[in-house]
């Protein structure tokens, strides 16, 4: 019985680190090569969303996703335009948290990532582009 509990204690004691609750230390370079492979994807993309950030046709949601702010000066091809960029925007921005998480041992560690990751690219917004606030209010960045 004692050998029992002894190598119970050992078991638990070598379990990963993952199960324990997320730290206040996320670290959002993280170069794991999921991480490197959806970051490769998302700045090839840069460049196309730039040209609808800087208009004011797209902007950062609240959420940390696109979102359409206002696509009243664009044509149907255009408007198709931003929508694909967008279908493919937002699940490579949920993949890249979803890949930081892992990284740092499993996905209790998302609601954390989330908000740091949300954070950096709020950071990251160039001044004049548009940003979404918790009641779905627009803002130009100072």
């Amino acid at each position: 019985m004692k050998r029992l509990l002894a190598l119970l204690l050992l078991t638990f004691l070598s379990l990963p680190l993952a199960a324990a609750p997320p730290s206040a230390e996320i670290n959002l370079d993280i170069g794991t090569p999921p991480v490197i492979l959806v970051k490769h994807t998302l700045a090839q993309r840069g460049s196309r969303l730039v040209y609808f950030l800087d208009p004011g046709v797209i902007g950062l949601g609240y959420d940390g996703m696109i979102k359409v702010r206002d696509d009243s000066r664009l044509n149907l091809p255009q408007l198709q335009v931003v929508g694909k960029l967008i279908d493919q925007e937002n699940p490579d921005r949920n993949s890249l948290i979803y890949a930081i998480a892992e990284g740092h041992g499993g996905q209790q560690f998302e609601p954390a990532v989330r908000a740091a990751q949300i954070k950096r690219w709020k950071a990251q917004f160039h001044s004049g582009w548009w940003i979404e606030d918790e009641q779905g209010n627009w803002s130009q960045k100072p």
